[in-house]
């Protein structure tokens, strides 16, 4: 069984005012500090298509550094300091990030404080950005919208992940998960200068803040000294914080929803959403080991059985999606073996509900668990990834407690999840041409 090896790591969080924490990470892993801020509210229609916008826009300058040639030449002076922005979905909020990683302090010849300083820099890009006569840049608000434009008619593109989306979208058609975390088209028009910086206003004010920052701290107190000395931040008033804290899905037996798209693909795609009836009552270990031996890796029984012994897929897997607590089937296929697939797939979720699974999958699939858990700390960004989504969903376990968990988990436990597991949503995009009618 795989054994872990840490190196020394504190984490503690510290409430900066009601609806602003603080996370810290002290480790001695790695020469680079890491620092995020993450704005996190609901999910709205309304509002989708500005919060896709605004991380575009306040990375293009502040009242402090106007433009980004300046912000470029700032984070070269800070010996190539690297600064990154975006937008993802967890559950039903849209999450906001800003990252910028830097070199740590004690390895730097003068010890210059390039920490203190790259959080300033992120805390002003955020919460000080440039403003004219009381709007965003007008030329940075136009350029992105045309930006975020490119980026939504680019959907389709990525084939498989569009196809993962829609079925996304189609399982919560009448839900805020449902939505798409870039937003849509025809509110592009409507979003100026003026109507945007408002809306941003009104987001600082309501929205659920955490900053993390990674890295090796001797004196833990300079981070919070170093906010609250920040004006743009000590600007920042209390809030009740308007977010979801938990999103998962709760349902009891539900009808299959099956909808197909055409276009013009070489390789058609299945995206099965399952449900899992009154799932909030099992055990989330016991949950992402059902997947892993479903369809977690090249042991799997999707990638074993659907793709290899029958080569009707060219790739067969599937996923957790622990916020909504979903497990997502994908596979590309030649669309002539649709339902051969299908059938197959189908097959897979029988044989795991009749516990025709062997005791070397189940040590296969915690292996596979275990060193993903433990390979978060290899890389700063994803460990404060990992930790966001704990924070989100108010879950207080460390990665050790997690990992004794996965490794208690039981095959009968496996099985009484199998036994809840409900296909929800089936999403099949497939070239009309290819052999596939609409009424099958």
């Amino acid at each position: 069984m795989y054994n872990s090896h840490r190196r020394f790591m504190s984490r503690k969080t510290i409430q900066i005012k009601e609806g602003i924490d603080l996370h810290v990470i002290n480790t001695n892993k790695f020469k680079t500090n890491v620092m995020a801020i993450f704005l996190t509210t609901k999910l709205t229609r309304e509002n989708v298509t500005k919060e896709a916008l605004i991380p575009a826009v306040l990375r293009l300058g502040n009242n402090q550094i106007k433009t980004q040639k300046e912000l470029n030449q700032k984070l070269e002076e800070m010996y190539g300091a690297g600064f990154n922005c975006g937008i993802e979905k967890r559950g039903d909020n849209h999450v906001l990030k800003f990252y910028i990683q830097s070199v740590n302090d004690e390895y730097l010849l003068n010890k210059e404080k390039i920490f203190l300083q790259s959080l300033n820099l992120l805390v002003d890009i955020v919460f000080n950005p440039l403003v004219e006569n009381g709007a965003f840049n007008k030329k940075y608000v136009e350029g992105e919208k045309e930006n975020l434009k490119r980026i939504i008619e680019g959907r389709i593109d990525n084939k498989a992940s569009y196809a993962y989306s829609r079925c996304i979208e189609e399982m919560y058609k009448n839900d805020p998960y449902g939505l798409y975390e870039y937003g849509y088209l025809e509110d592009l028009l409507g979003i100026d200068e003026t109507n945007l910086y408002k809306y941003y206003e009104e987001l600082i004010q309501k929205c659920k803040i955490d900053i993390f920052v990674s890295g090796k701290f001797d004196n833990e107190n300079e981070i919070t000294e170093g906010l609250n000395k920040n004006e743009s931040f000590e600007k920042l008033s209390a809030r009740q914080a308007e977010f979801v804290g938990n999103s998962k899905q709760v349902v009891g037996d539900v009808e299959i929803k099956e909808e197909k798209e055409s276009m013009d693909v070489a390789q058609g795609k299945i995206v099965i959403g399952l449900s899992i009836k009154n799932g909030e009552k099992l055990k989330e270990e016991a949950i992402n080991l059902y997947n892993a031996i479903l369809g977690g890796g090249a042991n799997s029984k999707m990638f074993q059985n659907v793709r290899e012994k029958a080569s009707l897929a060219y790739t067969a897997g599937s996923r957790y999606l622990k916020v909504k607590n979903n497990i997502f089937i994908n596979c590309g296929i030649d669309i002539n073996n649709y339902e051969k697939a299908l059938a197959i797939i189908k097959e897979q979720l029988e044989d795991m509900e009749k516990g025709n699974f062997s005791i070397e999958d189940i040590n296969n699939a915690k292996e596979l668990l275990l060193s993903s858990l433990n390979s978060l700390e290899d890389e700063q960004i994803n460990e404060i990834s990992y930790y966001l989504t704990k924070e989100l969903l108010n879950d207080n376990k460390t990665i050790e407690e997690t990992e004794k968990n996965i490794k208690a988990v039981q095959k009968d436990e496996i099985i009484e999840v199998a036994k809840l597991i409900r296909i929800n949503t089936i999403f099949t995009l497939y070239n009309e041409g290819g052999g596939l009618n609409e009424g099958n």
